[in-house]
């Protein structure tokens, strides 16, 4: 495939992103994709996109800008509440790309989990944010509930 359609699907991405579309973002990962950020590491195969599914089904008020990208790579920001907390995160991302077939067959999203953290978590995450421990937890708490959306 092109640079410009490799660049095309990261748009739709985002567009159905920012319009919570679960379906439409699960829809431009290969069939073995992997995916992998701070609190969701080593997805593969039909993990990403349910992953995104849960997440948007979730939130009420999420809004997603795509800040810049080119056929690999993105800048984005979410801006939603954190539903656990009810606390508000904008949290600034930047994402790598690998395509097969026009589709995602590689994406890692980095972020600062600390930052993350501090606004979603409060105290917690200002306190502990930095430590594997918080990361660690986090971590199995998101995993659990993948597991519980995907058993559904």
């Amino acid at each position: 495939m092109s640079a410009d359609a490799d660049s095309r699907v990261i748009e739709g991405f985002y567009e159905a992103f920012n319009r919570r579309d679960g379906d439409a973002m699960a829809a431009c990962y290969s069939p073995d994709a992997r995916f992998s950020d701070p609190v969701f590491p080593g997805l593969k195969g039909s993990e990403p996109g349910a992953m995104w599914r849960m997440l948007t089904g979730r939130s009420e008020d999420l809004k997603v800008e795509l800040l810049e990208h080119d056929a690999g790579s993105a800048h984005w920001r979410a801006t939603y509440t954190f539903t656990q907390t009810g606390r508000q995160v904008v949290n600034d991302v930047h994402a790598s790309f690998v395509f097969a077939d026009g589709l995602i067959a590689e994406h890692k999203d980095d972020f600062s989990f600390w930052r993350w953290s501090r606004q979603a978590l409060g105290a917690p995450g200002l306190l502990l944010g930095w430590t594997p421990l918080l990361r660690r937890a986090t971590q199995r708490k998101a995993r659990a509930s993948l597991d519980q959306f995907l058993a559904r």
